[in-house]
């Protein structure tokens, strides 16, 4: 009996340090990922129900934590990289799915739209938003950060851009170029 107790002792203070270790790994799988990670690469944050994709370059991690919590986390780690910034898409979808149906909807909405504030936001298709990072992972990595909502259609895909150089400058270059 005394070494049940013990064992059982034993657990509950370490699982709550297992939990912190494993919450954490995901925050030092994006720091360390995101000083390499730059134009083409993916982080996609992700409700529960997001596949498993089987391509060697997109790495899944589940995090256990609120989707806005790590949608709010990646977007600050991003803002203080000098190099990348992020282009946001979402699923269309969402935009249809009925509060009566999926309760919660709406209120995430609300507090995904303020995070998402001054960012270019644009809306595909689930299958779509899949396929193009299906179709990335051929030639970048891909990072797709699993959390435990259970709320469908609002996976958050974040495409990087690179920081300090604009499609302008790009064009204004080519132009260049071409004399």
């Amino acid at each position: 009996m005394k070494k049940f107790i013990s064992v059982l002792l034993l657990s509950i203070v370490l699982f709550p340090m297992y939990s912190q270790e494993s919450n954490y790994g995901w925050r030092k799988q994006l720091q360390d990922a995101l000083p390499l990670y730059g134009h083409r690469n993916w982080i996609l944050i992700v409700d529960m129900a997001y596949p498993l994709q089987s391509k060697p370059a997109i790495e899944t991690v589940y995090t256990g934590e609120d989707q806005l919590l790590v949608v709010k986390t990646v977007l600050e780690a991003i803002d203080k990289a000098p190099h990348v910034y992020p282009e946001v898409f979402l699923d269309m979808e969402s935009d249809y799915v009925e509060e009566t149906e999926a309760p919660g909807m709406e209120a995430y909405k609300q507090k995904l739209d303020k995070l998402l504030a001054g960012l270019h936001v644009e809306k595909k298709l689930h299958e779509q938003l899949i396929a193009e990072v299906d179709e990335a992972a051929k030639t970048f990595n891909i990072l797709v950060l699993k959390t435990n909502l259970t709320i469908p259609y609002t996976s958050v895909f974040l495409l990087l851009n690179c920081g300090y150089w604009n499609a302008d400058q790009e064009k204004q270059m080519r132009e260049r170029m071409k004399k």
